[in-house]
């Protein structure tokens, strides 16, 4: 039975939960194991049913990890900081698909050269191995790289344009 035939309000087996929510079944089991908060129905045999909260509660740590870049660990510090409400809440504010997208300013044309770095421009642990990241760089680090790669490029263009 396809998940679009069942009322908002039915339980869902674990096979049709994945299916709503886009990712696979194991992934459900594995987050079970992780996060306390994620606890379905279990029926006779082990077979698990997956009730509305369950559901708006996965969309919520799907969000996590998935749109938020948290790991694991940020995750379930963020259930423990901010308690399963809020988790709930980013769950029910929808994500993905149906999101408005975010507001963004129009890049100015920019010469190819002059947004050119060697290590010399870059500072830190990154200018050591600027092709291989970190084991410990997570997205969030990786976007805070790419935004000081970009102020340093920055820069160097206001310099070069300068009379």
């Amino acid at each position: 039975m396809s998940v679009t035939n069942k009322s908002a309000d039915a339980f869902r087996t674990i096979s049709e939960a994945a299916e709503e929510l886009d990712i696979q079944a194991h992934v459900l089991r594995f987050w079970e194991s992780k996060f306390a908060q994620i606890s379905p129905l279990k029926r006779a045999g082990g077979r698990r049913f997956y009730r509305p909260q369950d559901l708006q509660l996965l969309r919520g740590v799907k969000r996590l990890l998935y749109e938020d870049g948290y790991t694991i660990k940020g995750a379930r510090k963020y259930f423990k900081d901010h308690g399963i409400a809020a988790v709930m809440e980013l769950g029910a504010s929808g994500g993905g698909k149906g999101r408005e997208p975010r507001e963004t300013r129009p890049l100015e044309p920019v010469a190819a050269d002059a947004l050119a770095l060697d290590a010399s421009d870059r500072e830190g642990p990154a200018a050591a191995s600027p092709t291989r990241p970190r084991p410990a760089d997570g997205p969030k680090r990786q976007l805070a790289d790419i935004l000081a790669d970009l102020e340093t490029a920055q820069a160097k263009l206001k310099a070069a344009l300068e009379p």
